[in-house]
């Protein structure tokens, strides 16, 4: 008699091998053709491969060492707790070990799927040491994210320095053509850790430099000004841009009133806020961030002479915008648009750079030049005025190996220091001087955090500290205190004399008063330079943020409260913004002044390298596909990442003996993915079109589009979308009748006899970033750049 146990037995067995059956004739099948698309066809290698090895069909049961990590990524350097360097330790010596399963004191498991239990059927027992711990283990996973900056991303890379900063400071790593390991952290302000990366935000910059005298942090934004003047009002300015706290939406917006009741208040801010109104405000990608220090540094010779500086991000490639538009659907369609692009960059070693520079100025006793305050974080000096001279170059050239070890526990501080490099009086800096160092104890649980490995300095550690949560060092000796005689005096004062940091002895006095100084109170002029400075599409692009984020806004006093302070810019900016929300026109509090526009500030006239940028190469079967072979070998050769569009993934030119793969199909790809595209043929509506299986097939009756449409209407919505972002369209042969079926005609649209002829003039238009000329503004803005 068989029972039911063992009914219940044969027939999970059973399940189990036919699942195992399947999945083995699955493997077989899928082998072949799985190898040859992963592999690189033609040399061409596209990154985004999950893993150092490509996986089987089959689960794995024969026991193995843990995978490599992959070429792209690299951990902090090993090092002890206390700064010793650990020069014959492999790079991976902090990963995990061993090809069984362990418990965290290393016992070995021999199964982790089911709790032990009474029976089958029975409760779970309180001895359940591995399920405790696993549990308990997993409900502590999380650290509090950061208040603000919490969605970042990280890389590793280094820093060259052009030795030519030696005559304005003495920090080691500025002198000579030293080489630094650096590790840089971008991040937006305002959303949560899993909000998405194309939001209008600031984007914060942050390098840590592991310089052979101490870590240097220098924590950026991609705008060179700040919201407010004294870090007393951060919280205010935090707490007005972040989710109402009621409902707590909208999430990674400034487009809600509380933040425009904030920023038409404290009017210091609106010049900030000009800035990200404007493509500053959604840029392009990491890659081509502009940084900037915001706030004013003294740096210190060897001479002890000192020179007032601020520090500038220059990217090879460009700063560059996305439009608003494209932001909002990649923020549907890829959230991690931004960390995708650097991570695949590196990948595909088209390492991003970026020179840094200083404008510097005399350190005078007011602090000032051409009669701007140095001190005042919302004023910055335009290039014409002080250039920016280049010192060094950034790359970087590697991923992290564990996002939450690096990214996510990377702690800047503005204090974090070397000699060479001392701060000003500027009271945001002073406040976040302090409120660095403070955050860390919460978030990451203590005063140790420097031992976290991405903190760790490169070079030896003796500060006198001890014990306290997560100590990682074990210290010898008895006399952590100075002076001392039982550890023989050690660790010892060096002196300036000795290379030790000592601050620069600048005389302070004044009465103790809550006020800022006359200097501080113009909040209009330097909006109004940036305005001015702008091209006529960037205006345009300004105006219709302020109308769309204003427009969200529900209080109307506080839509014409922010009017006023257009008005004070701007007469054209105000009247524009005015109109679009249906608001009368304010009559300005203040008159505008002359401004010199700065041609710097504006982000469009140049070309620029055109390095990682992706090409779409639409095509199917029945296209030039010896064309498309030659292209995609013409878009590698030249640094840029070529991903083939086609009705279906796997392979194209089966039939020829010479397949190569598709990296995108109609149903997955959108044009947001590419910087330019290319059409090869006029593909044929691909089965099937319709609502139900792909709401991209259909602008309207999809039904009735599907059966009549001679090109598939998502390759026809894909070039419509491209066209209205400005990029950059070719075609050859039969693509030409594709661009007619789209309606796609213009600027920036050529059609070329061959495929390495169209992305020859394709590849010229990417130099400008965008054909921005394709949309002129309606009417010409006044007064601003031609």
């Amino acid at each position: 008699m068989v029972t039911k146990d063992e009914s219940e037995r044969g027939s999970t067995e059973q399940l189990a091998e036919a699942a195992s059956s399947v999945a083995q004739g699955a493997a077989k099948v899928a082998k072949g053709v799985a190898d040859t698309v992963r592999d690189a066809v033609g040399g061409i290698t596209i990154p985004g491969a999950p893993g150092s090895e490509p996986p089987t069909v089959e689960e794995p049961n024969e026991p193995c060492e843990p995978l490599p990590s992959k070429p792209d990524q690299r951990a902090p350097r090993p090092g002890s707790a206390t700064g010793k360097d650990l020069p014959s330790a492999p790079d991976d010596i902090r990963s995990q070990a061993g090809a069984h399963l362990t418990t965290a004191q290393g016992m070995r498991l021999a199964e982790t799927d089911h709790s032990l239990t009474a029976g089958p059927r029975g409760p779970v027992l309180l001895q359940d040491h591995h399920l405790r711990e696993k549990i308990m283990h997993f409900d502590h996973e999380r650290i509090p994210e950061r208040v603000v900056h919490a969605r970042g991303t990280g890389a590793h890379g280094r820093f060259r320095s052009y030795g030519t900063a030696g005559n304005i400071t003495r920090a080691a790593f500025l002198n000579g053509e030293t080489e630094t390991p650096v590790f840089v952290r971008f991040s937006t302000v305002v959303g949560f850790r899993g909000s998405a990366d194309t939001v209008r935000d600031t984007r914060g910059f942050a390098v840590k430099f592991y310089t052979s005298e101490g870590n240097f942090d220098l924590v950026s934004n991609n705008i060179p000004v700040f919201f407010i003047q004294d870090a007393i009002k951060f919280p205010d300015v935090v707490h007005a841009v972040k989710p109402e706290p009621a409902r707590e939406i909208p999430q990674a917006q400034s487009a809600h009133d509380t933040f425009w009741d904030f920023v038409s208040l404290h009017t210091e801010a609106q010049h900030h806020t000009m800035w990200n109104m404007s493509g500053r405000g959604i840029p392009y990608s990491f890659r081509t961030l502009e940084g900037f220090g915001v706030h004013t540094f003294r740096l210190v010779a060897a001479d002890g002479g000192t020179t007032l500086v601020k520090f500038f991000w220059k990217p090879v490639l460009g700063a560059h915008s996305l439009v608003w538009e494209e932001a909002q659907l990649i923020n549907g369609v890829d959230p991690d648009f931004h960390r995708r692009d650097l991570y695949d960059a590196i990948e595909a070693g088209a390492h991003p750079e970026w020179e840094l520079g200083v404008q510097t100025f005399p350190d005078t006793e007011d602090q000032t030049f051409e009669g701007i305050d140095l001190l005042d974080p919302t004023k910055l000096v335009p290039e014409e005025l002080a250039p920016v001279q280049r010192i060094g170059r950034l790359t970087l050239d590697a991923a992290p190996t564990n996002f939450f070890a690096e990214v996510e526990q990377v702690a800047f501080h503005p204090g974090h220091l070397v000699p060479g490099i001392d701060v000003t009086n500027d009271p945001l800096l002073q406040g976040r001087l302090f409120s660095y160092l403070d955050t860390q104890l919460t978030r990451l649980g203590g005063p140790n955090f420097p031992q976290i490995p991405v903190n760790r300095p490169h070079v030896p550690v003796n500060d006198m500290f001890r014990d306290g949560f997560h100590q990682h060092a074990v210290h010898t000796g008895n006399a952590p205190y100075k002076p001392n005689t039982v550890d023989g005096g050690c660790p010892f004062a060096v002196g300036a004399e000795g290379g030790g940091y000592v601050e620069v002895p600048e005389r302070v006095e004044g009465a103790k008063e809550r006020r800022a100084p006359a200097s501080f109170a113009d909040h209009f002029t330097q909006p109004r330079l940036f305005w001015m400075s702008m091209s006529p599409v960037e205006q345009q692009q300004i105006v219709n943020a302020y109308t769309f984020e204003l427009g969200k806004c529900y209080e109307q006093v506080i839509k014409e409260r922010q009017l006023v302070c257009l008005a004070n810019i701007d007469p054209v900016l105000c009247q524009k913004v005015a109109q679009g929300l249906g608001l009368p026109v304010p009559e300005p509090t203040i008159p505008p002044v002359e401004v010199q526009p700065s041609p710097a500030l504006s982000q469009i006239g140049g070309t620029w390298p055109v390095d990682g940028r992706r090409i779409g190469i639409i095509a199917d079967e029945a296209s030039d596909l010896e064309g498309v072979r030659e292209l995609r070998q013409a878009v590698h050769a030249a640094g840029m990442t070529p991903l083939v569009i086609a009705p279906h993934g796997g392979m194209l030119g089966q039939e020829s003996g010479d397949p190569f793969p598709v990296q995108r199909s109609f149903v997955t790809a959108r044009s947001v993915e590419f910087d330019a595209v290319l059409v090869a043929g006029a593909p044929a509506p691909a089965p099937p079109t319709t609502p139900a299986s792909d709401a991209k097939a259909s602008g309207g009756d999809a039904l009735t589009e599907a059966t009549e449409a001679v090109v598939d209407p998502r390759v026809t919505l894909l070039l419509t979308e491209m066209f209205r972002h400005a990029k950059a369209i070719g075609a050859w042969g039969d693509g030409a009748a594709t661009l007619v079926q789209a309606g796609v005609e213009g600027p920036g649209v050529v059609v070329a006899d061959s495929a390495t002829a169209a992305l020859s003039q394709v590849q010229e238009l990417l130099g400008a970033h965008r054909v921005w000329d394709r949309f002129p503004p309606a009417d010409a803005m006044q007064g601003g750049r031609p």
